[in-house]
C-alpha cells in the first residue's frame, strides 16, 4: 500500500491489470507482498506509456486497436482444437478466413459471433497439422493477416528411453593436456564420446552464449552479449580447417612468448579469460586469412566454402548484425574505452543507420571474420554432438538458455525496441537472498513479443536447440511471469509482470518436437501457483535439487517422492558441491565476503547446515544405503563433518532410486571438488565462472571415474526398480 490507501484504489491499478502487472504476490516465506503505487507508475512508464494514467489508458487503447488488425498478434492453437476466436475492436466485423498451411494447401471458413457477444469464433473443418500457418481474415473494410500456430500437446521425449543419466560440466573449466587455458569444443567432443560409451544419455554444459570478444573480462554465461550465438573462445584452434597446413600458424606456435603464455595458462587453476583470448585470437585471425585465401577467393569451391555460405544464408540479417556488433566493438573499444554501445557515437547505436551500413561495407573483411568464427564454433559444437550420438549418448548434448542478456551486448543492440530499458529483472526476497536480486537484465516487452507473432522467442529456441538433445531453460518461470524492478528502485520494490504462458509453452512444445530436444525447466525459487502442474502437462521436466527437496521437520524427501517428469541432482552451479555442502565451504565463503545481512542470519544458516548433516545420513539410512552404525565415518561425535568420497557415491545412489527421467551429476562432484562454480551475490569477490578441473580430461578418463559412476547408477537403478 502507499499512503494508507489500498493499492486496488490507486488510479494506476486498472492499467496495471491490463498490462499484466501484478498488484501483489506471495513470497517464499508465505507472506503477501503488495506493490507500491510508485512501483506501478514506474513500471507502466517502462512499458513506454505516459506517466499520466488517463493518457496511458488512451495510448494503450490505440495500440490495442492497431495490433488487433495491422500488427496482428499470433493465434496459438493446440493440435486438438478445432475452434479459434478473434477479439476485435468495436466496428470491425470479420467475414471470412483462409488459412494457408505451412506444408502447402489451404482451408477456409466463416466467422460467427461468439457466445456472449465477446469476439468472433470460427470452426475448422478438420484438425490442422502442427506448424506455422498464415491466417488471412477478410473484413468489411479490407482485411489483415496473422500467424496461426498449431502446437503439440507436450514436449519431446524419446519413446525408447524410460530414464537416463548424464554429466554436467562447466566447459570453460574442462582442462585438457593440450588446451589454451580454457576448455573447448574439442574437449567436449572427447567427453561426449566417453560418456556415450559408458551408457550415459546426456552431457550438459553451462550456457555457450556469445560473451564480449572485445572485453573478455566479462565472463558470466548468464549475462551474455547474445544468446543466439556461440562464444568463439570455445573453438578448438587445432580443429579449425588449415591448422596443420597453415604456415602462419607454425610461425606463431614457434614464438617464445606465445609458448610461455600458453604454458602459464594451461597450468593455472583459474581461467584467465583475457590471456586465453590473447592466445587464441592471433591464431584464429591467421586461420581465417588462410581459409579465406583457399576457400573464399574468386573461383574457389569445395565443401568448406559451401558450408560457410549455407551458414551465412541461414543466419541472414541476424548473423550479419551480430558480426557487425563484434566489428564495431573492437573498432570503438580501444579508441574510447567503451564497454557499452551507449558510449559509441550516436549513429552507431542503431544497426539500421546509414553510418552502420557504411561501416559494414568499409569493414567487410572484419564482419566476415566474425561470421567465420560463428560458423566454426557451430561446426565444432555439431561435431561434439555427433561424436556423442555415435558413441551411444541417447539424448546428446544438453544446452542451457540464460533468462536474459546484458543490456550492453549484441542481442539488445540488434533489437533495442523489444526490450524495456527502464526496468530490470530479478527475484524478490527469498531464502537465498533476503534483500532480493537485481540481475541487471532488461525484460522483453510482453506486448511487442505477442505483436511480433512470438518470432523472437521462436528464434531464441531454435538457436539454442541447435545440436542439442536437451534444452535447460534457466528460470523457466519467465514463461509465465518475470519480476520487474523499475530503474532506480531496489529489488524489494519490484512487481511481477505476466507473460503469455499458454502461447509460449505451446511454441516451446512445437520447437521441442521439431528439434527432437527434451526440455528441463529450472523451476527453483518463487514459483507461481499452478505453473509446475502446467509444465508437467506440457512435458517439461521439473528441476529437482536434493538440498531443496525437504518435507516435515526439514527432513530430506525420499527419492520415491521425486516426480518422474523431472531431472534430479544434488546441486546446481549456484550451490555447494557435495563436498562443499558437507564441509560448509559455501557458508565460509559467505562469511568471508560479508554476504549475510547480519550475524543472526549467519548463525541461523550455520545451525541449519549442522542439522542437515544428520538428516542427510538418516535419509540415506531410510533408503537402505547406509547402516546407522556407519554414521561415524562421516560425522564425528562432536558434530564435526568428516568428508569421504563415499558420501558422494551414497547420495548418487539415493538419487538414482528416484523415478526421475534424468539423473544429472556435476563433474565437480565426480572429482571431489569442494568449490562451486558460482557464488550468488558476488561478481569478482569470488572466482565465479573461472574454476578449472584439477585433473585434465585425459586423466579423468584414465582414472575410470566415469565408468565407476556409470556402474554405480546402473546398480542403484536396478535396486530402486526392484524395491518398487
Amino acid at each position: 500500500m502507499s499512503g494508507g490507501r489500498p493499492i486496488e484504489e490507486s488510479p494506476f491499478a486498472p492499467l496495471a491489470r491490463r498490462l499484466g502487472i501484478a498488484l501483489s504476490y506471495r513470497d517464499a516465506f508465505g507472506e503477501t507482498c503488495w506493490a507500491k503505487e510508485e512501483t506501478l507508475a514506474a513500471l507502466i512508464e517502462a512499458f513506454g506509456l505516459s506517466p499520466d494514467p488517463a493518457k496511458a489508458a488512451r495510448e494503450l487503447d490505440a495500440g490495442e486497436r492497431e495490433s488487433a488488425c495491422a500488427r496482428a498478434p499470433a493465434i496459438v492453437l493446440s493440435e486438438r482444437q478445432r475452434r479459434f476466436s478473434l477479439a476485435l475492436p468495436e466496428g470491425i466485423k470479420p467475414l471470412s478466413w483462409t488459412c494457408r498451411l505451412e506444408p502447402g494447401g489451404e482451408v477456409s471458413g466463416a466467422f460467427e459471433e461468439a457466445r456472449g457477444g465477446e469476439g468472433w469464433a470460427a470452426v475448422l473443418p478438420d484438425l490442422l497439422p502442427q506448424g506455422y500457418h498464415a491466417l488471412a481474415v477478410e473484413t468489411g473494410g479490407g482485411g489483415f493477416e496473422r500467424p496461426l500456430i498449431v502446437v503439440p500437446e507436450s514436449c519431446y521425449w524419446p519413446e525408447d528411453l524410460e530414464c537416463g543419466w548424464g554429466l554436467v560440466c562447466q566447459l570453460y573449466g574442462l582442462k585438457a593436456a593440450s588446451d589454451w587455458g580454457i576448455g573447448d569444443f574439442g574437449g567436449l567432443r572427447v567427453l561426449a564420446r566417453e560418456l556415450g560409451a559408458k551408457g550415459a544419455a546426456v552431457l550438459g554444459t553451462n550456457p555457450l552464449h556469445a560473451l564480449f570478444a572485445a572485453d573478455p573480462e566479462r565472463k558470466s554465461p548468464y549475462a551474455p552479449s547474445d544468446r543466439h550465438w556461440l562464444n568463439p573462445l570455445y573453438i578448438d584452434v587445432a580443429a579449425v580447417p588449415g591448422f596443420a597446413e597453415e604456415g602462419r600458424i607454425k610461425a606463431l606456435l614457434e614464438e617464445r612468448s606465445l609458448s610461455r603464455n600458453r604454458a602459464l595458462a594451461a597450468a593455472a587453476e583459474l581461467v584467465d579469460y583475457p590471456r586465453a583470448a590473447a592466445l587464441k585470437r592471433p591464431l584464429l585471425e591467421a586461420l581465417y586469412k588462410g581459409f579465406a585465401a583457399r576457400h573464399l577467393g574468386a573461383g574457389a569451391s569445395g565443401p568448406f566454402r559451401q558450408a560457410l555460405r549455407k551458414f551465412q544464408k541461414e543466419g541472414g540479417r541476424a548473423l550479419e548484425n551480430f558480426a557487425l556488433f563484434e566489428a564495431l566493438s573492437e573498432h570503438f573499444s580501444p579508441e574510447l574505452g567503451a564497454r557499452s554501445p551507449a558510449l559509441w557515437p550516436q549513429p552507431f547505436r542503431d544497426p539500421l543507420s546509414p553510418e552502420v551500413r557504411d561501416f559494414a561495407l568499409r569493414h567487410r573483411e572484419r564482419v566476415l571474420f566474425h561470421q567465420f568464427l560463428q560458423w566454426e564454433a557451430d561446426r565444432q559444437l555439431g561435431a561434439a554432438a555427433a561424436a556423442g550420438k555415435e558413441a551411444g549418448l541417447a539424448l546428446g548434448l544438453y544446452r542451457d538458455l540464460a533468462v536474459g542478456s546484458d543490456p550492453e551486448g549484441a542481442e539488445i543492440w540488434c533489437d533495442r525496441e523489444l526490450f524495456c530499458e527502464r526496468a530490470s529483472v530479478g527475484a524478490p526476497p527469498d531464502l537465498l537472498a533476503r534483500n532480493g536480486q537485481d540481475w541487471g537484465l532488461w525484460p522483453v516487452h510482453p506486448l511487442l513479443l505477442r505483436e511480433r507473432g512470438f518470432a523472437p522467442f521462436i528464434g531464441l529456441l531454435r538457436a539454442n536447440m541447435r545440436h542439442a538433445g536437451v534444452l535447460r531453460i534457466d528460470h523457466v518461470m519467465a514463461l509465465s511471469r518475470l519480476f520487474w524492478i523499475p530503474k532506480g528502485f531496489s529489488a524489494k520494490e519490484g512487481a511481477y509482470v505476466s507473460y503469455p504462458a499458454e502461447e509460449l509453452l505451446g511454441i516451446l512444445a512445437l520447437e521441442s518436437r521439431r528439434a527432437s530436444a527434451a526440455v528441463i525447466g529450472e523451476d527453483l525459487g518463487t514459483v507461481p501457483e499452478g505453473l509446475r502442474q502446467r509444465l508437467r502437462e506440457k512435458g517439461v521436466l521439473s528441476s529437482r535439487v536434493f538440498v531443496f527437496e525437504k518435507g516435515e521437520g526439514g527432513r530430506f524427501l525420499p527419492p520415491a517422492n521425486y516426480p518422474a517428469l523431472a531431472s534430479a541432482q544434488f546441486e546446481t552451479h549456484d550451490l555447494a558441491t557435495v563436498k562443499g555442502f558437507w564441509l560448509g565451504r559455501d557458508l565460509a565463503w559467505k562469511r568471508r565476503l560479508s554476504l549475510y545481512p547480519d550475524e543472526e542470519r549467519a548463525k541461523a544458516e550455520a545451525a541449519e547446515r549442522e542439522g542437515d548433516r544428520p538428516l542427510l545420513l538418516e535419509a540415506l539410512a531410510a533408503e537402505g544405503l547406509l547402516p546407522r552404525e556407519r554414521f561415524g565415518e562421516f560425522l564425528a561425535p562432536s558434530g564435526e563433518p568428516l568428508y569421504k568420497q563415499a558420501l558422494f557415491d551414497l547420495v548418487l545412489a539415493f538419487l538414482a532410486h528416484s523415478p526421475a527421467r534424468l539423473l544429472l551429476v556435476e563433474l565437480e562432484d565426480v572429482l571431489g571438488e569442494k568449490e562451486q562454480p558460482n557464488l550468488p551475490g558476488t561478481i569478482d569477490e569470488h572466482p565465479n565462472w573461472r574454476r578449472r578441473t584439477r585433473l585434465a580430461l585425459e586423466k579423468i578418463i584414465e582414472k575410470g571415474d566415469i565408468g565407476r559412476i556409470a556402474a554405480l547408477i546402473r546398480e542403484a537403478r536396478g535396486q530402486g526398480q526392484s524395491e518398487t
